[in-house]
């Protein structure tokens, strides 16, 4: 086994460790009822009616492996800003600005945490746009709000 086949194999049994420990550590956590009667919501709909704390619990069921950290180190989603979009077909999604709660908001691990739920959030048809609130930055020192900004793959406005 050649050592790219080696590396390779390697970064496919961490992830799948991880997806199982995140996975644990959800149910732990989560009623499945309540998680199914979510992801059913519809994103657009919600933010149509007000948005409220069904669209924050609508967004975080879409989160992936991201959501795991999010729960487990006592952080949350706040949506600042949430707009609808007509696509010239017809279709309707939504721009999405985020932010961040609780213990995540000025975590080493930001990076990584904005370009997941970036990155899950993308995957829904329903949603077209997500950036993240400027405000989220004055929470770290200038190296680490620099470093955001230029190495988080994400969009602060």
């Amino acid at each position: 086994m050649g050592e790219d086949e080696l590396t390779d194999s390697y970064a496919a049994e961490v992830a799948a460790s991880m997806a199982a420990e995140a996975e644990a550590r959800l149910s732990e956590v989560v009623n499945p009822d309540e998680e199914a009667r979510f992801a059913s919501l519809s994103l657009v709909e919600l933010v149509s009616s007000g948005g409220g704390p069904d669209l924050v619990r609508a967004i975080m069921v879409r989160l992936g492996e991201v959501r795991a950290a999010l729960v487990g180190h006592g952080g949350a989603v706040v949506v600042d800003n949430s707009k609808v979009i007509t696509a010239q077909n017809g279709s309707q999604s939504l721009e999405l600005q985020l932010n961040l709660d609780g213990a995540c908001v000025a975590c080493g691990a930001a990076p990584g945490t904005l370009q997941g739920i970036q990155n899950d959030l993308l995957m829904d048809k329903e949603v077209s746009v997500v950036t993240f609130s400027s405000a989220m930055l004055d929470h770290f020192d200038d190296l680490t709000s620099e470093f955001l900004q230029l190495h988080a793959n994400v969009k602060f406005v």
